[in-house]
């Protein structure tokens, strides 16, 4: 299986974009909906399957099957530089944060992140989708029951993938034995010697006013784990809060806050 290396530019500053610039041969993986624009020569392909081993029709039908239980869309888009020249190929960012580049080679080969975090990665790279390990976890994380697993190429040892997080991208390297508590939701990806559980909010009084819900996730060492400031999900919350359905005065703030709340409320 080809492994290749990408050249890249990420561009702006909180709505960003991810330009790849692919030599002839060269090809990305990405999420089906997140391409911005392509070069003449760049040449797309849909198909159900991430993995790098060929598999029959009822393998690739399982797996897409998987993928959208978890609520991300059932194809992948295979995008490679036909042409003679070196081309480009440009992905969005889905919401407002930052674009993560990683090379997987220097994280032991494994990554694993939430499901929508997975941009796009270079030819080589295996995307497969991961159940958690503890049912705590599967039930009460913000993952639901599913994380996606990024391996690197077992050859080389090598693979390029672009992850997205909402808001400011905070890594935190964890010693061996060493616990962060972190909100569901702002959990981004973890180095696969990170052990994931969930716990619960200790004190009665902490679970119904705290206002961070009931469960968070415990992430303990050694290795590398990243978080964002802005999950979508709590982006969402206080849109929906500040509109006049929500219960909220968008109308008169006047704020960005109080557009977006006239806006879904079909104003």
């Amino acid at each position: 299986m080809a492994v290749d290396t990408v050249d890249h530019a990420i561009l702006g500053e909180d709505l960003q974009a991810l330009v790849i610039t692919l030599d002839p041969g060269e090809a990305v993986i990405a999420e089906a909906g997140s391409m911005m624009y392509m070069q003449d020569g760049i040449e797309m392909a849909t198909q159900m399957s991430m993995s790098g081993q060929q598999k029959g029709l009822f393998g690739k039908l399982f797996e897409a099957g998987k993928r959208a239980v978890t609520g991300e869309s059932f194809f992948i888009t295979l995008f490679g530089n036909n042409a003679g020249q070196r081309r480009e190929v440009a992905f969005a960012a889905p919401y407002p944060g930052h674009i993560v580049p990683v090379e997987l080679g220097e994280h032991g080969g494994t990554l694993m992140c939430q499901k929508d975090a997975f941009l796009c990665c270079a030819r080589g790279v295996e995307v497969k989708i991961a159940f958690t390990r503890r049912i705590g976890a599967g039930l009460f994380g913000g993952e639901g029951f599913i994380l996606q697993k990024l391996t690197a190429d077992p050859q080389t040892g090598k693979g390029q993938a672009f992850l997205h997080a909402g808001g400011t991208v905070v890594p935190m390297r964890l010693a061996a034995g060493e616990s962060l508590r972190v909100d569901t939701g702002c959990l981004v990806a973890f180095e696969a010697t990170v052990d994931y559980d969930i716990q619960m909010v200790p004190g009665i009084k902490n679970k119904l006013f705290g206002g961070e819900g009931l469960f968070y996730a415990k992430m303990t060492g050694p290795g590398v784990v990243w978080m964002q400031t802005l999950p979508f999900s709590r982006l969402a919350d206080r849109i929906i809060a500040a509109s006049p359905r929500g219960g909220g005065s968008a109308r008169e703030e006047g704020s960005v806050l109080g557009g977006l709340g006239r806006m879904l409320d079909g104003d």
